[in-house]
């Protein structure tokens, strides 16, 4: 393979995880029927926690995987506490989640960069590239798939594990009860108010992971304004895009991380002739344009032209409708 296109791959595979792990976590959020919608706050906030943490804690002689450690797990303990207090006014409250996300992504963005304005520019702990033996010398995927930090692995089993739990379990056929049909799934035993917030909780931790994955790995730092401002709502989208399915979410974040790769591409090289707010705006029309697609009708009228159990499962896989349940509450 030619190295640039492999290099540019190696690129989209590395800007993409973040995508993923947030987009997944809040696959889990909103499958259980609660939207956080804090996701570009709670970004921000993980992003500057993680790196001050692990920079504070190298800096006062603590090794570097230790270190990285610390950042991590303080990211993430942000992020679950940020999707808290979203479960917490839904569920408990009774306020609208909308609302109450809408409020706490703003607030917990300008927390960031007031809290971060010390740390701005600072050099600190990076994940190393960690490739995988065997595995990262196959022909081709190796050195695309297999040539990276920790993120990029955690994100792979992540995705296998979101899958299997949600279609392949009895408590992901309970998590999907809880967003589709709750008043069902309480009848037949299940703690639909407490599970809401420990899924809730769960995709909030990870988040927070993905914030972690900016500051220490993708864009090592902090800055005023953060680099990963926005991105939380390209997340936020990704799920809606990826119709709440773990392998349509990994899909739409690698999409979005080619689209966005094209763009700086033919911004750097200025001969596409093409104007620069288009470019930017490339990765968005084509997922707007992928929904039309899917819930157009054009695609139900092209399926019926296959065998029904084709039918059937080509509608389970592109299925773009969010759980009957997200975003109400329910009371037992």
């Amino acid at each position: 393979m030619d190295s640039v296109l492999q290099n540019t791959l190696n690129t989209v595979v590395s800007n993409a995880t973040p995508l993923v792990i947030a987009a997944l976590g809040e696959t889990i959020t909103e499958r259980a029927g609660v939207i956080n919608l804090s996701l570009d706050g709670s970004l921000a906030l993980s992003a500057m926690v993680g790196f001050v943490a692990a920079y504070a804690a190298q800096r006062s002689g603590v090794s570097a995987p230790v270190a990285l450690a610390l950042g991590v797990t303080s990211a993430a303990l942000i992020g679950a506490l940020m999707a808290l207090i979203i479960a917490w006014g839904g569920i408990t409250l009774r306020r609208d989640q909308v609302a109450v996300g809408f409020i706490l992504t703003l607030l917990a963005a300008d927390l960031a960069q007031f809290l971060g304005q010390d740390y701005t520019r600072i050099p600190g702990p990076t994940f190393p590239t960690v490739p995988v033996p065997f595995l990262v010398d196959l022909p081709v995927v190796g050195p695309i798939l297999f040539r990276h930090s920790l993120f990029v692995y955690f994100s792979y089993v992540l995705l296998i594990v979101c899958w299997w739990w949600l279609f392949r379990t009895q408590g992901g056929l309970a998590h999907r009860a809880i967003g589709e049909r709750p008043a069902s799934a309480y009848a037949r035993g299940v703690d639909v108010n407490g599970l809401r917030y420990l899924y809730t909780i769960l995709g909030g931790a990870l988040v927070g992971v993905a914030g972690a994955a900016f500051s220490l790995n993708l864009k090592p730092g902090w800055a005023n304004p953060p680099s990963m401002r926005g991105d939380g709502w390209i997340a936020l989208a990704i799920v809606i895009f990826g119709g709440w399915h773990p392998f349509r979410v990994l899909l739409g974040a690698y999409l979005f991380a080619a689209l966005r790769a094209f763009a700086s591409a033919a911004q750097r090289s200025g001969d596409v002739g093409i104007p620069l707010v288009l470019l930017n705006a490339i990765p968005w029309l084509a997922m707007i344009l992928t929904l039309v697609f899917v819930s157009s009708g054009v695609l139900e009228r092209l399926l019926r032209v296959l065998p029904r159990a084709v039918q059937n499962r080509a509608r389970a896989l592109l299925r773009s409708d969010p759980p009957a349940a997200l975003g109400t509450r329910f009371e037992p």
